[in-house]
């Protein structure tokens, strides 16, 4: 029941993002922004919201309509710079993988959609993961048991180059035969968890659909910080945006 409540607090505070900045103003809630990047057609941009003492709430990115057209037709990566409020969290920088064909397993994740990453390592760390060789052992180097998400697990042949090894939650509904349209994943680097991660195809965010979950949380943290409880996905008529939300920032 204490987490009901506390999941739903934190979804009338985004909500505070789709009703407009006055009403925002009026909570004590503020909103910073990064610098926006050209994604296809559009923008892309973090943010960041703070309550009336200076606490972070949510964190996360607004993409525009406009962006879901002109896009690659190649993998593409996309680097975000965060908000410079966003020390009070654990995350460095944010990246928007766009996969327009997908990609492993086969029959499930190969469909278009974007990867949106938030990275507990610097930049320099993250391009230095090849996830070949003797860079392979790194990581793939199993976590202490306090560090792993409740109910995650991490398959074998999920690490990425400049990214890590995917940690995915086995019941969510596309690995039990129901399509994939928006999932969330942890990753790893050497035995630490490198970047989380909420999946979403351009079909789910085009239909402006409406989601928000709580999630499998781990028992200890790398570094001291406010870490996520949830994400939401939502769209902002008043702006025409996208809205992929981590809320729900506990210090841990």
């Amino acid at each position: 029941m204490v987490r009901m409540i506390f999941a739903f607090n934190m979804l009338a505070v985004a909500g505070l993002l789709l009703v407009g900045s006055a009403t925002a103003r009026a909570a004590g809630v503020t909103r910073q922004t990064g610098e926006p990047i050209t994604i296809g057609n559009g923008r892309a941009y973090t943010w960041m919201l703070n309550d009336g003492f200076g606490h972070p709430l949510a964190i996360g990115i607004n993409l525009t309509d406009t962006a879901l057209t002109g896009l690659p037709t190649e993998d593409t990566e996309y680097v975000l710079p965060l908000p410079q409020q966003a020390s009070a969290t654990p995350f460095t920088h944010a990246v928007m993988n766009w996969n327009p064909h997908g990609h492993i397993p086969p029959g499930i994740y190969d469909v278009p959609h974007f990867d949106f990453h938030f990275y507990l390592i610097t930049t320099a760390q993250r391009e230095q993961i090849t996830a070949t060789g003797e860079d392979l052992a790194r990581t793939t180097l199993m976590p202490a048991p306090e560090f792993i998400p409740q109910g995650y697990i991490g398959p074998e042949g999920t690490s990425e180059p400049r990214m890590g090894w995917h940690w995915v939650n086995p019941a969510s509904p596309e690995l039990n035969g129901q399509p994939f349209t928006e999932t969330f994943i942890y990753g790893f680097y050497n035995g630490e968890m490198a970047f989380i991660e909420p999946m979403i195809t351009t079909g789910f965010l085009a239909g402006r659909s409406f989601v928000s979950h709580a999630i499998g949380l781990p028992a200890s943290y790398p570094t001291q910080g406010y870490y996520p409880t949830g994400y939401t996905v939502a769209y902002d008529t008043a702006r025409g945006e996208h809205v992929i939300s981590l809320w729900g920032l506990t210090q841990r």
